[in-house]
Order: structure tokens, then C-alpha cells, then sequence
């Protein structure tokens, strides 16, 4: 057993050279500093790699069937106050979202950018000076208020108490309000006095909305919306308007939830409107996307690409709605990212190759 020690620690796998073959020189001992700390360098990189995550992309075919989709935006109009823009959404499936309120916010904004306090007395508020009943007699005295839908009731017992539920009945009817001075609700409430009221305001408008996960596109446009013949239409004559100026600014714009090292190409992208006339619109390549962290959480969002588009009027004549259109298909294909830690092996590999690399070039030179 003391021979077998005795050989074990007489072995050496670099044997020394011998010092009558090398001299010690002001230029080795630079570069042999200059070595350590290019290895300190390296091992430091290489440690750093290990401590934090790498993310593996890789791409599938997205089978996913029945899913929502999330949309979050945050839109400035400079130029186009909140009372008159409404937010519209549909896809190729048949499903439409007209008017869309829930999860909706807007804030009156000024000349300067600055947001105005929200009234509270705002279009809506009843002013219960004997009204128009739907008898066609006006309100009495006990007598329950029943507002008229001039014609455009679904039922014998529909009562229209507000500008907003007259707009409403008128909606589903597919019919345009002309001059709402002619109806009894919006004369009382103000309707067109609060909307002069707002004039030169413009309108910021956040939230989000859900639709089904197949191709559609959402919209903002002024007046509220209804289907005529099986087409598309808002109704803006009750603006009085010759022209919209839909000039906007996209704070942010996102399609799920957010996921680290996301970039949503139209988050600050602003448009200004120098025609009477015109819609603006993106067309938006949605790519599923499947994040799943060092923790195994997994994170189902999406990311885009976009191309816009401006169709202007021609001749003085509306070609188009006026508004900002967003047009969205989903890609076929999905997008996974992994977060991974690089494996202990590995790294100790690396290290081994780096640490052993000084003495071999000290040797050569």
C-alpha cells in the first residue's frame, strides 16, 4: 500500500520543464497577465450564463380550438371628442359587438393633452318636465313615466326613457337618427348641446375587449352603429358634421397578456389626418404564443405584425367610413418560448476548457 501511495504522488500528468530550456521575459509575463484575465473574463461570462434562464424558441401548428381572444388598447384622438366615438368589433364568424360599453373607458381630454374631470350630469340625465308618455299625451300627474320609441318599439309595452334608449330602439330597427331636436327624450336631455359643448376636445379611450379567436376586426368611428341591408353603417347625421378628423395616437395596443421580451410594433405609433375625409386602417398578423417561465408558469398571448393602410375620400364625396379599422387574421402556426437553465455539466465543461487553456498558451509561447 505505501509503494502504490508513493507512485500515486510522484505521478504527474505535466511534468515541469526544465528551467535551463526557458527564460522568464518581460513580454511572457504581460501576456501571461493579460491571459488571466481574459480566462477571469470568460468564467465570469460563462457564470453568468448558468445563473440566468435561456429561452428555446420553437414553432408548432396551432390546433387550438374555441379559444378568446384579448384585446387591449389605449387610443388618443386629439381631435374627436368621447361623446361621438363609438367602439364596434366582428368576425368572419357572424358575431358582432355594436357599441361596445363594458370594459370601457374614456377621458375627456383638452387642446393640451390634459384629461378633463367626467361630468356627472352628462348626456342621459333626465330632466322630468312632463315628458312625452308613449301614448303619445305628455307625463300626468301619478302617473308612471313610459317614454315613446316613435315606431321603433319591439313590443307594445317598450318604454324609451332616455336619448341613449331611443338611439338604441332605432338601432336594432336598422334606422338612422335624422335630427335628434325631433325627438322628445334627446331635445330635453341636450343631446346636441353637450356634444357642441365638447367641441375642439379630444378623447382618450382604454380598455379591453374579448371576441372569439377566428379573424375580424374592430373599429373606432364616430355615431353609433346599425346593420341596413345587411350592411355595415353609423349613423352620423345626428352630429351635423361635414367631416371627422380621425387623427390618433396608439399609447398601446396588445393581444393577450403581456410576457417578457414582448415587443407590440404600434405601442406609440400616432397618425395625423391632413384630408377632410378618410379611414385609416392596420392590417394586423396575429402569431399565437406560448410563454412558459423557469417556474413552469405558462403564459397564452400572441404577437403581431402590422401594415397600414389610408383610404381617403375622393372628390369631396365620403368613400368610406370615417374612423380607425383594425383588420386581424391569426397565423397557423405558434410560437413557443421555454425559459432553461443551462445544465451543471455543461458549465463545468466550459470552465474546464477556459481554465485550461492559460497553461497550454504559456507553455507554446
Amino acid at each position: 500500500m505505501d509503494r502504490l501511495m508513493s507512485k500515486l504522488r510522484s505521478l504527474d500528468a505535466y511534468p515541469k520543464v526544465n528551467e535551463d530550456f526557458y527564460s522568464r521575459t518581460l513580454s511572457g509575463g504581460i501576456i501571461t497577465l493579460a491571459s488571466s484575465v481574459v480566462m477571469l473574463l470568460l468564467f465570469v461570462s460563462e457564470l453568468r450564463l448558468y445563473l440566468d434562464a435561456v429561452t428555446e424558441t420553437t414553432l408548432r401548428v396551432d390546433t387550438s380550438r374555441g379559444e378568446q381572444l384579448r384585446i387591449n388598447f389605449d387610443v388618443t384622438f386629439p381631435a374627436l371628442q368621447c361623446s361621438i366615438i363609438s367602439l364596434d368589433a366582428m368576425d368572419i364568424s357572424g358575431q358582432e359587438h355594436l357599441d361596445v360599453k363594458h370594459d370601457i373607458f374614456k377621458q375627456r381630454i383638452d387642446a393640451h393633452g390634459n384629461v378633463i374631470a367626467t361630468r356627472q350630469d352628462a348626456v342621459g340625465g333626465m330632466k322630468m318636465e312632463k315628458p312625452l308618455q308613449h301614448h303619445g299625451g305628455r307625463l300626468e300627474h301619478n302617473e308612471t313615466y313610459c317614454g315613446s320609441c316613435y315606431g321603433a318599439q319591439e313590443s307594445d309595452d317598450q318604454c324609451c326613457n332616455s336619448c341613449e334608449d331611443v338611439r338604441e330602439a332605432y338601432r336594432k330597427k336598422g334606422w338612422g337618427v335624422s335630427n335628434p331636436d325631433l325627438l322628445d327624450q334627446c331635445k330635453r336631455e341636450g343631446f346636441l348641446q353637450s356634444i357642441k359643448d365638447e367641441e375642439g376636445e379630444g378623447c382618450n379611450i382604454y380598455g379591453f375587449i374579448e371576441v372569439s379567436k377566428v379573424a375580424g376586426n374592430f373599429h373606432f368611428a364616430p355615431g353609433k352603429s346599425f346593420q341596413q341591408s345587411n350592411v355595415h353603417v353609423h349613423d352620423l347625421l345626428p352630429f351635423q358634421k361635414d367631416s371627422f378628423n380621425v387623427s390618433h395616437k396608439i399609447n398601446k395596443l396588445s393581444f393577450g397578456e403581456h410576457f417578457p421580451g414582448v415587443v407590440n410594433p404600434l405601442d406609440g405609433a400616432q397618425w395625423v389626418q391632413h384630408s377632410s375625409y378618410g379611414m385609416y386602417q392596420y392590417f394586423i398578423k396575429v402569431v399565437p404564443t406560448v410563454y412558459t417561465d423557469i417556474n413552469d408558469h405558462i403564459i397564452l398571448s400572441n404577437q403581431f405584425s402590422v401594415t397600414e393602410h389610408f383610404r381617403s375620400s375622393e372628390s369631396g364625396r365620403i368613400q368610406a367610413l370615417p374612423g380607425v379599422f383594425f383588420f386581424y387574421e391569426l397565423s397557423p402556426i405558434k410560437v413557443t418560448f421555454t425559459e432553461q437553465h443551462m445544465s451543471f455539466l455543461h458549465f463545468l465543461t466550459n470552465v474546464c476548457a477556459i481554465v485550461g487553456g492559460l497553461p497550454l498558451e504559456e507553455l507554446y509561447l
